[in-house]
């Protein structure tokens, strides 16, 4: 399976580094899976739907060449080849662009389905249910499958792709993990780390990055214990497993550069 990197998404929060929206396109032998999808053209089209506070914080570049859509046809693809989608969750800078492949079943794992369906005043703010007002074709994801590198898994698509729950910023957050070509995992962790040296050794992390995930996440004790255990696996099984989250620019460059 060739596996493309794209950014989805350029944003620019005051006093942090810049920041993307890491999105995978894989090319498998059934179609082609997005992971994750940024955001999408009718986020471009009505930039209110993402709401002021969010549009300040973050600073969207909102740029239509960035969408998932416009790079699956920039790689010679129609809209229609990409016939599955797997979520790390439903916030609105990680969902934005399931309109524009309405006819690709999109895979969550089922907590996260119940959050952005039935959110807690809370959570209201970070989910945006235009994002799939065309009535996506859902497979929720429930029963965990065979374990993974000592987590919990939830199979998604075979052996080759697979949902990781990684509770703890959003209620049913998961980790994304794609074998490629060459038998080698790459996990997309989504938002159970902002800052890409969190699973270096020593883990560092930018203060105000730092200080974002802790007001983001729902339940910050597990979102804690979920990022220990990354940085465990990423001690242990460095030349099996590379893990990179959703927004560290750094990562995507550097993994882009060798795709």
């Amino acid at each position: 399976m060739r596996v493309h990197h794209l950014n989805c998404a350029t944003m620019r929060p005051p006093l942090t580094p810049s920041m993307v929206a890491h999105v995978l396109l894989v090319e498998r032998p059934e179609g082609l899976l997005l992971v994750d999808t940024g955001f999408g053209t009718g986020d471009i089209a009505d930039p209110g739907r993402l709401g002021k506070p969010f549009q300040l914080m973050v600073r969207p570049r909102l740029d239509p060449g960035e969408t998932a859509l416009a790079q699956v046809k920039s790689l010679g693809y129609s809209p229609d080849d990409v016939t599955d989608i797997a979520l790390t969750h439903l916030d609105l800078d990680h969902a934005g662009g399931l309109g524009d492949f309405p006819h690709a079943r999109v895979h969550v794992h089922q907590p996260e389905y119940d959050a952005a369906t039935h959110p807690t005043m809370r959570e209201k703010t970070r989910y945006v249910s235009a994002q799939w007002a065309h009535d996506p074709q859902w497979v929720q994801h429930r029963e965990p499958g065979d374990g993974w590198f000592g987590f919990p898994s939830v199979t998604a698509l075979g052996d080759d792709v697979v949902l990781i729950p990684l509770l703890g910023h959003t209620r049913g957050h998961a980790g994304v993990a794609v074998r490629d070509a060459d038998g080698h995992w790459l996990l997309h962790a989504g938002d159970a780390f902002f800052d890409g040296n969190q699973v270096a050794a020593p883990p560092r992390c930018n203060r105000n990055l730092a200080a974002f995930q802790v007001l983001m996440a729902v339940s910050n004790k597990l979102r804690k214990d979920n990022l220990a255990r990354l940085q465990e696996l990423a001690g242990a099984h460095s030349e099996e497993v590379t893990i990179f989250c959703a927004h560290d620019k750094a990562q995507y460059d550097a993994l882009a550069a060798r795709a």
